[in-house]
């Protein structure tokens, strides 16, 4: 893939503007789900820190992926949710607090166990006179400044200046949209002669990830006695990821925009599976619904 100003200068922008905008719907309250529903926040984070990895590695080693395609993989597993997770939880009437709250803890989170899965991974993955290297330390506080500086900028001008954000967040949650589908986009068209064999060579493990994680992440939430609403949240923020922060940094922070396909070809099924999921959940859930009130004498 080829590096351009897009994904130096733009794509970099775009993320924090989008990460500022996620800061902007954050308040203190927000957070109170940590203690009025621990059980679900708990297996929500285990689910999307511990369960993610492993089951890109496992598919990364199934489908015998290259190198590069598979640390790819791997890094779209450790990125936390993003803001498509919240907006679907909140158009399919999940538990948006719980969404918020999982996001942005996985989003303080991530960039400390990122670096450190992804540098496992690199070494697993490396062969002979192509090795890869992500110095911790250094992406740690990259990292920091990505996703942390931004959010908490927007959580201070939320309180500092609450009736100007919530007339910029709804915009920035837009944009956040937006802009994914137009860098996915230009990826491809940029990349139009090679994409066949992107599609070919990562296409598949992509989408059984991401469809995979979103069914365990249902069936866990659903064997653990949570509630629909509950479920619904924690299966959607462990199967979609995001993919703009993905790409980002495949292509500035590891220097290797062929690492960041399986991010661009993620990001695409994601938007479709994940609004199917949540409409056939959604169906379901009315319908039980239905049946229970038909069934009261």
């Amino acid at each position: 893939m080829q590096v351009d100003i897009m994904t130096k200068v733009v794509l970099p922008l775009a993320l924090f503007i989008i990460m500022f905008g996620m800061g902007l719907g954050l308040k203190k309250k927000d957070f109170g789900a940590l203690f009025i529903s621990p059980k679900a926040l708990s297996i929500g984070l285990s689910c999307q820190l511990l369960l993610l990895p492993c089951v890109a590695f496992l598919l990364a080693v199934s489908f015998n992926l290259p190198a590069e395609l598979a640390i790819g993989l791997i890094l779209v597993a450790c990125c936390p949710g993003g803001v498509t997770s919240n907006l679907y939880t909140y158009l399919f009437k999940g538990d948006v607090a719980l969404s918020i709250s999982l996001t942005t803890i996985a989003t303080f989170i991530s960039p400390f166990t990122l670096p450190i899965i992804m540098h496992f991974a690199m070494e697993m993955f490396s062969v002979p006179g192509h090795e890869f290297q992500l110095p911790i330390v250094k992406t740690i506080v990259q990292m920091l400044v990505i996703t942390l500086l931004p959010v908490s900028l927007g959580m201070l001008f939320n309180h500092y200046r609450s009736h100007i954000s919530k007339k910029l967040e709804p915009l920035t949650r837009s944009f956040s949209s937006i802009f994914l589908i137009v860098i996915v986009i230009a990826i491809i068209h940029k990349n139009s002669e090679q994409m066949i064999g992107f599609f070919a060579s990562s296409g598949i493990a992509t989408f059984t990830l991401n469809v995979s994680t979103l069914l365990l992440g249902l069936l866990i939430a659903k064997m653990s006695g949570l509630s629909n609403k509950q479920q619904m949240s924690i299966a959607v923020e462990v199967g979609l990821q995001n993919g703009t922060l993905a790409i980002l940094i495949a292509s500035t922070l590891m220097n290797n925009p062929t690492i960041a396909i399986p991010g661009a070809t993620y990001s695409l099924f994601m938007f479709v599976t994940g609004y199917a999921f949540c409409a056939l959940f959604k169906l379901q859930n009315n319908r039980q619904a239905l049946q229970l009130i038909k069934d009261k004498p």
